[in-house]
C-alpha cells in the first residue's frame, strides 16, 4: 500500500476488502471456538444494558450475526455497514429466519453518520469486533453518536487497544512485526484482507472517554486477555481443559486492572447523561 494513501482511500480499501470477504466470512469464522466465546461475552455484556424491546443501532454490522441475535431476542435493530455486500448477506439471513420489521438495514459509513436515514434516536448504539479501528477518524465518529441516542441511552464498543499481552509475548517466538504492530502510532498498522491492504489504528479507553464528555463510563472489560486471540487457530481444540480454565479466569478478572486494558480487545460501555 502506498505510504501517501489518504484517509478516504484507506476507508475505501477497507470497505473493498470486507466486501470481497462477505461471501466467505461466516464460513471462515462461524465455527471457531474462540470467536464463539468472544461473541457470547460481548452479547452478555450488551444484554445487561438493554431494557425490554430496546432499539439498537449497530455500526459495522457485517453479515448480521449479532443483529439477528438481538432481533430474535425481541429488540429492534437497525444494522449499518459500509459494505453493501455484507448487508446482502445480512438480508438473506433475515429472510431465511423469517424476521420482520424488528430488523432493518442501511448502507452507511460510520464516518458519515450525518447521512444516516434512520436517525432514531436509539436506546443503544453497538459496534463489535474492532470495526471502529479501521478509521483514523474515531474521534469524529464518537462525536456524531450523541444526537442518535436518547437521553440516558447507552453505547457499547468493542475496540483494539494499543497493547495486547498475547501479541507482545509473540516477541519471544520471533514474530516481531506482530508483537510491535500496536505501537505504530498515528501512521497506523498495515492489514490485509482478501488481497486488499488498508491500515488500522489502536485506541485505549481513555481516548473514547475524552471524546464523549457528556457520557459516564459504566464498565470496561478486557476481552481475550487470558483467553488467546482467535488468530491462534486450533488452541481451544488442542487444549480444551486449559481453554476452559482460561475462560473462567478471564470471566473473574475481566473488569480488574490491568486485565481490562491488555486484552486483544476491550468492551467499553457508556451512558448518555440525561
Amino acid at each position: 500500500m502506498r505510504p501517501s494513501i489518504t484517509i478516504a482511500e484507506n476507508e475505501t480499501n477497507a470497505a473493498k476488502a470486507f466486501s470481497r470477504q462477505s461471501a466467505v466470512f461466516d464460513n471462515l469464522y462461524g465455527t471457531d471456538a474462540i470467536i464463539r466465546y468472544k461473541r457470547e461475552r460481548v452479547r452478555q455484556h450488551v444484554e445487561q444494558l438493554l431494557t425490554p424491546a430496546a432499539s439498537i443501532l449497530e455500526l459495522n454490522a457485517g453479515t448480521g450475526e449479532d443483529a439477528l441475535y438481538f432481533a430474535q431476542k425481541g429488540y429492534s435493530v437497525h444494522a449499518t455497514d459500509i459494505s453493501e455486500d455484507m448487508l446482502l448477506q445480512l438480508r438473506a439471513k433475515k429472510q431465511q429466519a423469517g424476521i420482520g420489521e424488528c430488523l432493518s438495514s442501511e448502507p452507511c459509513d460510520f464516518t458519515r453518520l450525518g447521512d444516516l436515514e434512520r436517525r432514531g434516536p436509539y436506546d443503544h448504539i453497538f459496534s463489535n469486533f474492532a470495526g471502529l479501528n479501521c478509521t483514523q477518524r474515531l474521534e469524529k465518529v464518537l462525536q456524531d453518536l450523541p444526537p442518535l441516542l436518547k437521553p440516558g441511552g447507552t453505547i457499547s464498543l468493542v475496540i483494539l487497544p494499543k497493547f495486547c499481552l498475547w501479541e507482545f509475548m509473540l516477541l519471544f517466538r520471533g514474530r516481531f512485526r506482530t508483537a510491535f504492530r500496536r505501537f505504530s502510532g498515528t501512521k497506523g498498522a498495515s492489514a490485509r484482507v482478501e488481497g486488499t491492504y488498508f491500515r488500522c489504528w489502536y485506541y485505549n479507553p481513555s481516548f473514547v472517554v475524552r471524546a464523549l464528555p457528556e457520557f459516564e463510563v459504566m464498565n470496561i472489560e478486557g476481552l481475550c486477555t487470558l483467553v488467546p486471540p482467535s488468530y491462534l487457530e486450533g488452541f481451544a481444540e488442542k487444549y480444551p481443559g486449559l481453554f476452559g480454565s482460561l475462560c473462567r479466569m478471564e470471566s473473574k478478572w475481566k473488569s480488574s486492572w490491568p486485565w481490562r486494558l491488555i486484552g486483544d480487545y476491550y468492551i467499553i460501555s457508556l451512558r448518555k447523561r440525561s
